[in-house]
C-alpha cells in the first residue's frame, strides 16, 4: 500500500482522494470524460484525511471573499 501523500506522514495511505494536500482537485492534464479521470488521486491515512476535510470544510463555510459575483465550487 503507499504512503500517505500528506508531507511530513509516513503512515500507509489507505484513503484514495481527489484532494491535493493543499484541499484542491489537481487536473490530470488529460482529456477526461469523467469526473474520476479528470483529477488526480491522493492516498491519505484515516487521520491525515480527517484533518484534510476538517480544513476543506472550515473554508467552504467561512463567509470571507463570498461575494454574488463569486463562481460556486461546485460549478468548476
Amino acid at each position: 500500500m503507499p504512503n500517505c501523500d500528506y508531507p511530513g506522514c509516513k503512515e500507509e495511505g489507505e484513503t484514495i482522494s481527489r484532494l491535493s494536500p493543499e484541499g484542491f482537485l489537481v487536473a490530470t492534464g488529460n482529456k477526461a470524460y469523467s469526473f474520476r479521470e479528470a483529477y488526480k488521486r491522493f492516498h491519505y491515512c484515516a487521520g491525515c484525511h480527517d484533518e484534510l476535510m476538517k480544513s476543506v470544510w472550515n473554508r467552504v463555510r467561512s463567509t470571507d471573499g463570498k461575494d454574488d459575483d463569486h463562481v460556486a465550487p461546485t460549478a468548476i
